[in-house]
């Protein structure tokens, strides 16, 4: 049994770029959706210091990935009290994970134009079939 929060790992697909279409696409082939997005917000140089903080924190997921791929592991070693614990720890970390995310986000959100937001609001959202149902 593999250990997952779906209702996080939704939330960090909200958070994963989602490629945009049309001209300024073409123009963005060949680099990753966070490129893409960095590309198209044309940030000030005041502004990248912002963006760097953002990006650090949007890598958590990947390094979460590791993380959970171990905690799978173990999960099938433990008896059922000890196995709780580590879904509890895992969860833990989930939340501290998202809460890092979320601070960057909203740091980095105010540091852009009205302009830029609404860029960052436009690539930034999931495929409706992948959003989360609230």
């Amino acid at each position: 049994m593999t250990i997952r929060k779906h209702s996080i790992a939704a939330l960090a697909a909200g958070l994963a770029l989602v490629l945009g279409t049309g001209p300024a696409a073409a123009q963005t082939v060949g680099l990753t959706p966070i490129e893409q997005l960095h590309q198209a917000l044309h940030l000030a140089p005041s502004q990248e210091g912002a963006w760097q903080l953002y990006r650090s924190a949007a890598d958590i997921p990947d390094k979460a990935q590791s993380r959970r791929q171990s905690a799978s592991v173990l999960f099938r070693t433990l008896d059922a009290p000890r196995r709780m614990d580590l879904v509890e720890a895992e969860m833990r970390q989930e939340l501290a994970d998202l809460q890092r995310q979320s601070q960057a986000l909203k740091a980095f959100y105010a540091a852009l134009t009205p302009e830029q937001q609404h860029i960052f609001d436009a690539r930034t959202l999931p495929p409706a079939e992948t959003r989360p149902q609230y």
